[in-house]
């Protein structure tokens, strides 16, 4: 048993403004996954003026717009890594304000960008610089952001704060893809392919002063004791808690190849293996988002009545037993992909509207953040972020129908995690 499962006998009082908390925490996180959705919809825009067209192959500036996304995922845990140690070290709220500077100074960068046919080979080297500093802060903002709600939350409340993580996250995609079909429907292609699409990088710059105003205003989670106290080392965290780092890995591993393949990939997969028209796919997309961005609260409510996890465990055994059978419904039917995917953000709610608290119950406050931020960043990166590849690699050789079963057994096996896991949900967290 951890040191986090241990009552402490003189706990640091509640935030005077938990209202203020949630909003500073979770402004920020939107704006974040804002950005970082952005480029995602937009790639095909910038592809055609950043990069050069291959001489035979119309898909290599595509090709590269995306090499160029997987660049910035694995900065990710690097990002989790140093702006966790930031926040153990300087405080979460410092974190936090260097996160979203730093997010909103890469957008700035994206929408600043030169063309290929202005700038040569300095613009996909500018596109790069830019999407290393947006993973890194992507990564830093996880490991500040979680440890920041959690710690701010009241008695009995660490599960609803914690369930803000993932509200704000699918209100930065939802925002994204909101904005940028806006831009599509009312430019031209000219106008898009000219300056429509920068617009949404320029505007997320100055979100990130919105949310930096907000933040400024958010009251220290770290107790007075860790201040006074000596700083911990860079590696601190994965050095003397392996078990714990290693823990973390296994909780994430399931939930993160499930929120990928239902939040971002499923339109895709259900194009390629059922036929489904593309406007429907992203449409049942983006209802399902808006569906499971409410379903979070409740998760986060039922998991401080009943406990973490049993949450967990709906999670991890309903995608083990239910993934192949859901996926194996598409028919190229609008309605049968809505409801399955809707059938997916309930299950997978059981892992999203939690795994923030969880993830804080494992570590001890002196190296919570950079404890939560490199194992997280690092699974996800692994995991989450090669979800759409594995599973268009897999088409590619003929075995789709394997991809289920890959999602399937990595859900499983964090289940195996799960039932180990101790109940942490009505232990006194340590700050």
């Amino acid at each position: 048993m951890t040191e986090t499962t241990r009552a402490d006998s003189s706990p640091p009082p509640p935030t005077k403004r938990p209202v203020r908390q949630l909003l500073a925490a979770s402004v920020g996180n939107a704006v974040e996954w804002y950005d970082w959705y952005a480029y995602t919809f937009l790639a095909t825009y910038i592809a055609a003026q950043v990069f050069p067209k291959g001489a035979d192959n119309s898909l290599v500036p595509l090709l590269s717009t995306f090499a160029v996304f997987a660049v910035g995922f694995f900065m990710r845990p690097v990002g989790g890594l140093v702006m966790g140690a930031i926040a153990d070290r300087h405080g979460r709220r410092n974190a936090l304000t260097v996160t979203i500077l730093l997010m909103g100074s890469s957008s700035l960068l994206v929408g600043l960008t030169p063309t290929y046919a202005a700038a040569g080979v300095l613009a996909p080297v500018v596109l790069v610089v830019a999407r290393l500093l947006q993973g890194l802060s992507v990564g830093g903002e996880f490991a500040a952001s979680t440890t920041f709600l959690v710690e701010s939350a009241g008695p009995g409340r660490r599960g609803l704060f914690s369930s803000f993580q993932y509200v704000s996250t699918t209100a930065g995609q939802l925002l994204a893809s909101g904005i940028a079909t806006l831009l599509v429907d009312t430019l031209s292609d000219g106008q898009m392919n000219g300056w429509g699409w920068r617009i949404p990088f320029v505007l997320g710059a100055v979100l990130s002063l919105v949310g930096f105003w907000i933040r400024q205003g958010a009251q220290e989670t770290r107790s007075e004791e860790q201040r006074r106290g000596p700083r911990p080392g860079l590696l601190e965290a994965v050095r003397r808690h392996p078990r714990e780092s290693l823990l973390i890995c296994g909780i994430t591993a399931g939930g993160t190849i499930a929120y990928y393949t239902w939040t971002s990939y499923l339109p895709t997969y259900a194009e390629l293996n059922a036929g489904v028209d593309k406007s429907d796919a992203l449409l049942a997309g983006t209802i399902s988002l808006a569906f499971f961005g409410l379903l979070q609260p409740v998760g986060g409510l039922l998991s401080d009545r009943f406990g973490r996890r049993p949450l967990l465990l709906f999670f991890g055994l309903g995608f083990a037993v239910l993934c192949v059978p859901l996926l194996g419904l598409l028919n190229g039917s609008f309605v049968v992909l809505l409801l399955v995917q809707c059938a997916g953000m309930v299950l997978l709610t059981g892992f999203t509207s939690i795994s923030a608290a969880v993830n804080a119950e494992v570590f001890p406050p002196r190296v919570r953040a950079a404890g939560i931020g490199f194992p997280y960043s690092l699974t996800v990166a692994l995991f989450g972020g090669t979800a759409p590849y594995v599973g268009t690699l897999l088409k590619d050789m003929g075995h789709a129908g394997l991809f289920p079963w890959y999602v399937a057994a990595l859900c499983l096996g964090s289940s195996v995690v799960y039932l180990r896991l101790p109940e942490t949900s009505r232990v006194e967290l340590r700050r």
